[in-house]
């Protein structure tokens, strides 16, 4: 950092020295300095992560208040569309858009797929036999309903949160088919967002193998021929292809966050 010319001259040499340590010091200061500030931020980011989780959760709890079989269903589908989505990661279709990142912000939307139903009366939601064409029609509204409230949520912010982006498509078309015959948009194949694609999967398995107020839970395996039988027609043939191949760990996840005897 600096040099002495000969011949020595002690003072010059003593003020160098004095402000080389004086200048290490300084150094190791500000390095203190700038990691506390870094963790002080690191601290903070994981205090709004997770609120952030904790208002989703909340928010997600608003709908199972209102559907109380529902029970861990959104434990259960996080669990599930991680999966999927980390079985997919490396597809050739999948590979550009199941980044790291945004499998976690998939998996932490996920909660709000079906936050709409906040919107859908008593009488439709809770009824314990076939819903009449016409209470249909209102079920199949809270995919609209869902993805609306999302958006407001989305006007008020100062500016884009990631996360909302994808809770909006799972909210809106997590009922779409591959075939083009879900709701509300029947949009067909590849034009179904991917979020969209990997939560139907997730939703109708889970739905299969749980209890309803119009339905006993089905088995396992009759759950897992359900969705097999739906490849190309309901779901995506790739994410049906690596739900298959992923059913241990789907039923591990189910266990995990069972609210009642799972069926064998």
């Amino acid at each position: 950092m600096d040099y002495i010319t000969k011949p020595v001259v002690p003072s010059i040499t003593l003020a160098r020295v004095r402000n080389q340590l004086e200048l290490k010091q300084a150094r190791d200061l500000l390095s203190d300095h700038n990691h506390r500030l870094e963790a002080e931020v690191e601290l903070r980011m994981q205090d709004n992560e997770l609120i952030q989780t904790v208002g989703i959760r909340a928010l997600a709890h608003l709908a199972e208040i209102r559907d109380p079989e529902t029970g861990n269903h959104i434990l259960r589908t996080q669990g599930y569309i991680r999966q999927l989505a980390q079985g997919l990661r490396d597809h050739p279709r999948f590979r550009d858009t199941l980044t790291d990142r945004y499998i976690e912000l998939l998996t932490r939307s996920a909660p709000l797929h079906d936050i709409g139903k906040v919107g859908i009366p008593d009488a439709v939601l809770q009824k314990p036999g076939p819903l009449t064409p016409a209470e249909w029609a209102i079920m199949k509204t809270h995919s609209r309903l869902g993805a609306e409230a999302i958006e407001l949520a989305e006007r008020d912010a100062p500016r884009p949160v990631e996360f909302l982006g994808l809770a909006k498509e799972i909210a809106r078309w997590h009922h779409e088919k591959w075939d083009g015959s879900g709701y509300p948009d029947g949009l067909v194949g590849d034009a179904i967002p991917v979020s969209a694609r990997l939560m139907a999967v997730s939703d109708v398995f889970d739905a299969l193998i749980s209890r309803r107020v119009y339905k006993p839970p089905m088995s396992l395996m009759q759950a897992r021929d359900v969705i097999a039988a739906g490849r190309g027609s309901h779901f995506d043939p790739d994410a049906t292809d690596t739900f298959l191949q992923s059913l241990d760990s789907f039923v591990e996840i189910a266990r995990r966050y069972n609210d009642t005897q799972l069926p064998v």
